[in-house]
């Protein structure tokens, strides 16, 4: 697993690529958005299109992350879901706590 980090205007991009699961990629993940709201990043997007697997513990970071980033005042918003995590987080109702969106343009703009 490994995450990049990018700026487009005020608005940070996390793309994470390969699995978040237990042990490794759920640490990864919960690392770097730490680092970026410690860096003063309020608005951040978790661009998804390259994850191939989330598990619970991924699912539970993701929920711990909206509490965190929200919880400090910031907003975090997901985007480009496979379809497979889509339906992961359907099934489980997380989707609704986040917004999400299938343009990179449009879920930037939805910060403003």
């Amino acid at each position: 697993m490994k995450i990049s980090q990018r700026q487009v205007g005020d608005v940070t991009i996390l793309e994470p690529k390969g699995k978040i699961t237990i042990g490794a990629g759920d640490v990864m993940l919960r690392d770097a958005i730490e680092a970026a709201t410690r860096a003063g990043n309020s608005k951040l997007l978790l661009d998804f299109h390259a994850v191939s697997k989330m598990d619970s513990s991924g699912l539970g970071e993701l929920v711990a992350a909206h509490n965190a980033v929200t919880g400090g005042g910031g907003t975090i918003r997901l985007m480009r879901l496979p379809s497979k995590l889509y339906g992961v987080l359907g099934i489980t109702q997380i989707v609704s706590v986040f917004d999400v969106f299938e343009d990179e343009q449009e879920a930037v703009n939805s910060f403003r």
